[in-house]
């Protein structure tokens, strides 16, 4: 059974990979994730406002009193003992390719050109493999077009690509006006993949204390539909490779995902929930289904059930909606039947 698969020019030996997760900030962890066959990793992310933040701190502290103080150099932080979070990711960064074979793939997470994204160059110099873009914003100014927003992720996109070499993918959430034509644009801009979909994590109201609050819920199978859908219309559109995440929790969706066209899946919930083994479990799973339904390899599966490839290709656009509305009834005992 040939599980390996390429993402991002990269060659993996599955199709797993964890995607970004405080379980990837623990050299143990990733080891235990080789050990359990995960094609790569993708650590953390490493924050815009981290960057920005702690190169604001550095500034404060090197210059606050300065002026007003003959003195001020001897209390000047020493440089030996400050330590910046975003050089702990790159150190963490050397320690996880000396430790382990498997493909990395280091996390940026932020949302506008700047001095940030020279970052990616320290990534790359650190050893990462590739890197993943991860581009959490959420437009609210209703003077803001979508030509602007989709101008920021591109313009992002070029800068990145005009500092590294190494590959690109770009996580992104699914809520554009045209999701394919910006799919080309961010392949115009220099990227290699696509990473679909990114999670808003909704924030809640505590009646109570009458307070918004941060609220976590981790992902079910059912978050992964979306995702696929887009990726079987996207596969052999446009010249990108496609990981597919959220929602992957079983060897069916990691099946679904691959026919669907994805390079790869990606996998946090699952682990968070019940321990990285799920790996090794999924896996085997995967290679029982692949040898009942005789499939030989995953490059003999992928894409299969793409747009392009299946007989009825508009069940992934609106007739599929009509098909679904049309399947309801209701039967005499109040039962709904689809």
């Amino acid at each position: 059974m040939d599980l390996t698969t390429t993402y991002l020019g990269l060659k993996l030996n599955t199709p797993i990979v964890p995607s970004a997760s405080p379980l990837s900030e623990e050299l143990d962890s990733i080891k235990e994730m080789e050990d359990q066959e995960a094609g790569a990793v993708v650590l953390h992310s490493l924050f815009e406002e981290q960057i920005v933040g702690e190169s604001q701190e550095l500034d404060h502290f090197l210059n606050f009193g300065s002026e007003s103080f003959g003195e001020a150099l001897s209390y000047f932080p020493d440089v030996g003992d400050y330590s910046l979070a975003p050089d702990e990711y790159l150190e963490h960064i050397r320690k996880v390719k000396e430790s382990v074979d498997i493909p990395i793939i280091a996390s940026l997470n932020g949302v506008s050109a700047g001095g940030w994204t020279e970052w990616a160059t320290n990534i790359e110099e650190a050893g990462a493999d590739a890197l993943e873009l991860n581009i959490y914003y959420i437009p609210t100014d209703p003077a803001m077009s979508g030509t602007e927003v989709e101008t920021m992720y591109t313009d992002v996109i070029e800068q990145v690509r005009a500092k590294i070499k190494i590959p690109i993918a770009v996580k992104l959430a699914p809520y554009f006006s045209s999701m394919a034509n910006m799919a080309l644009k961010l392949a115009n801009a220099g990227a290699n993949g696509l990473v679909l979909f990114n999670r808003f994590y909704q924030p809640d109201i505590d009646l109570e204390e009458l307070e918004v609050t941060p609220h976590l819920v981790l992902s079910n199978s059912f978050e992964m539909r979306l995702p696929m859908r887009w990726i079987a219309i996207l596969y052999d559109e446009v010249p990108l490779d496609f990981g597919l995440t959220s929602g992957i929790h079983t060897h069916e969706d990691v099946a679904k995902g691959l026919l669907s066209g994805a390079n790869v899946t990606m996998m946090a919930s699952e682990m968070l929930m019940n321990g990285i083994p799920r790996i090794g479990e999924i896996l085997n799973d995967l290679r029982t289904w692949m040898t009942e339904h005789e499939y030989d390899s995953i490059k003999q599966m992928r894409g299969s059930m793409s747009q392009s490839n299946v007989a009825e290709p508009a069940a992934f656009e609106r007739a599929n909606y009509m098909k679904v509305l049309q399947s309801w009834r209701h039967d005499p005992t109040g039962q709904m039947k689809i």
